[in-house]
């Protein structure tokens, strides 16, 4: 019979959601002195790998997306809870795959580097790098964009990705641990890939899109929360 120790980590207990805390903790300070890596990121493969199950699975029709969303958010929090049955016995690699998940999920220090990069443009008159760099950050065209447009559209990006990238990652992964990160992330780049309005996935892409609000509903609240209480601070008397 497993010790009372193993018994605790296994659930959602005090002792699993240490093992989150101190593994998210430690997955953010990477993120924050290293950012993404260039090569090699897992989102990156998860979506070559979407971009796989597509090819097989397109019908232009709102159930075959459906079941591409299930297959390939499912496979990711599958082979995620697989991986942390691995180690849950062991808190050391519980807490080492906790702050790999987090690292390999969050985007904040990426984010804001991008947006920091465009303002710096910005600062400087030079609007043409600015619409050079403005795609790094988000989907709009910068060429129809003037110089105000551009600094509206960096504020609304860092303000959605935010939450995307940081707050509602986290948020899941408070709820589930390692699959909630790894499933909050599948969903939001399953959007970010088919969830738009294109004539080729206005019904492909309808399940990623609805699954990715519900998602995404508990961190933007939170984000907004936050985003309310530190302006306060900021600009408060």
């Amino acid at each position: 019979m497993p010790g009372r120790r193993s018994a605790v980590v296994r659930g959602r207990g005090p002792a699993a959601e240490r093992v989150f805390a101190y593994g998210a903790a430690v997955g953010l300070l990477g993120d924050l002195l290293f950012g993404d890596p260039r090569r090699g990121h897992p989102v990156a493969a998860f979506g070559r790998a979407a971009t796989a199950v597509e090819r097989t699975l397109w019908r232009d029709h709102r159930g075959w997306g459906a079941l591409h969303t299930a297959v390939c958010a499912g496979g990711a929090v599958g082979l995620a809870a697989l991986a942390a049955r691995g180690v849950r016995d062991r808190r050391t690699a519980s807490v080492t795959l906790t702050a790999a998940a987090t690292w390999a999920v969050v985007g904040g220090t990426s984010l804001g580097r991008e947006a920091g990069a465009i303002g710096a443009a910005l600062a400087a008159g030079d609007i043409e790098r600015a619409r050079e760099r403005l795609p790094h950050l988000c989907g709009r065209d910068p060429q129809a964009l003037d110089g105000q447009q551009i600094a509206r559209a960096v504020v609304e990006s860092v303000a959605e990705n935010t939450s995307d990238a940081v707050v509602g990652a986290l948020v899941w992964g408070a709820v589930a641990g390692v699959p909630g990160l790894a499933g909050f992330r599948a969903v939001n780049t399953l959007d970010a890939m088919v969830g738009h309005l294109s004539p080729r996935y206005r019904r492909f892409g309808w399940a990623s899109a609805r699954l990715d609000d519900v998602a995404g509903w508990p961190g933007a609240r939170l984000t907004a929360v936050l985003a309310g209480a530190l302006a306060g601070g900021v600009g408060g008397e």
